[in-house]
C-alpha cells in the first residue's frame, strides 16, 4: 500500500495529523505485518507568502480578522497538538514561504530521508521558531537528517524539485484536494483532515481488503 500525504510544513493540522497517522500506521503494521510506503506531497497554504519570515501571530491576525480570533485559533491548535505530545510555540513561530522546503523534500525523497526531514522541518517551525524559508537554515536541517550539505545547497540554488512541486500542486487541484492534510491511499481513497488514528486504521484495512481501481488520476 502507498499513502501519499498532501501537506504543508507550516500547517498545524498537518503536524497534528502526522502524529495521529503515525500512531495508526504502527497499529496497522503491528496487526498485519503489511508494508506501507509513505510519501509526502507538497501543498502551499500561501504560495504568495513573502520570502522574509513574519511572526505567525501577525499573519493570523491579518488573515482571520484581528488579535482575538487569531488568539482563539492559535490556542485551539496548540491544545490539540499538546494532546499528541507536541509542544507548539506559536508565540515564536515564523511564517515563511515554503517553496524551498518543499523542493528540498523532493530531494530528500530521492535520497531516502524524506520522512526524517519532514519531521525536522515541522519541529523547527512549530517548536523552535526557526525560519524555514532561509536556504542556509534548510541546508543545515537537511544535513542533520543525513543529506549531503553541498548537494542540498546546489539543489536549492538551481531548479531542483520545482517541476515535482508543480506537478503535485497540479494533481491536487485536478483532483479536488483543497485542504491539508489530505491522505491518499493507493490513489483510490482520499481522506482529508487530521483524523483520529482509529479512522486511518479502518481506511487502511478497507484498502487492503479490496482491489478497486484508482479513482484519482
Amino acid at each position: 500500500m502507498k499513502v501519499e500525504i498532501w501537506s504543508d510544513v507550516v500547517c498545524p493540522w498537518c503536524y497534528i495529523g502526522k502524529r495521529r497517522f503515525e500512531s495508526a500506521l504502527q497499529q496497522y503494521r503491528d496487526a498485519t505485518g503489511d508494508d506501507v510506503e509513505v510519501v509526502y506531497r507538497p501543498f502551499m497554504l500561501d504560495p504568495r507568502a513573502p520570502a522574509e519570515a513574519q511572526p505567525v501571530r501577525e499573519v493570523y491576525e491579518k488573515k482571520f480578522g484581528g488579535p482575538a480570533m487569531a488568539e482563539q485559533i492559535l490556542a485551539r491548535v496548540t491544545g490539540e497538538a499538546a494532546g499528541e505530545g507536541l509542544e507548539f510555540r506559536m508565540d515564536i513561530a515564523l511564517r515563511a514561504n515554503t517553496l524551498s522546503a518543499h523542493r528540498l523534500l523532493v530531494l530528500a525523497e530521492r535520497e531516502g530521508h524524506q520522512i526524517a526531514l519532514k519531521e525536522r522541518l515541522m519541529r523547527a517551525y512549530f517548536i523552535e521558531g526557526t525560519d524555514i524559508g532561509d536556504r542556509e537554515t534548510l541546508v543545515a536541517l537537511a544535513t542533520e537528517v543525513g543529506l549531503d550539505p553541498e548537494t542540498a545547497r546546489a539543489w536549492l540554488a538551481g531548479d531542483g524539485g520545482r517541476d515535482e512541486v508543480a506537478d503535485s500542486l497540479e494533481f491536487a487541484a485536478a483532483n479536488g484536494l483543497t485542504s491539508v492534510p489530505t491522505y491518499v491511499f493507493d490513489r483510490r481513497i482520499a481522506v482529508p483532515g487530521a483524523q483520529e488514528a482509529e479512522t486511518f486504521v479502518r481506511v487502511m484495512e478497507r484498502v487492503a481488503a479490496t482491489d478497486g481501481p484508482q479513482m484519482l488520476a
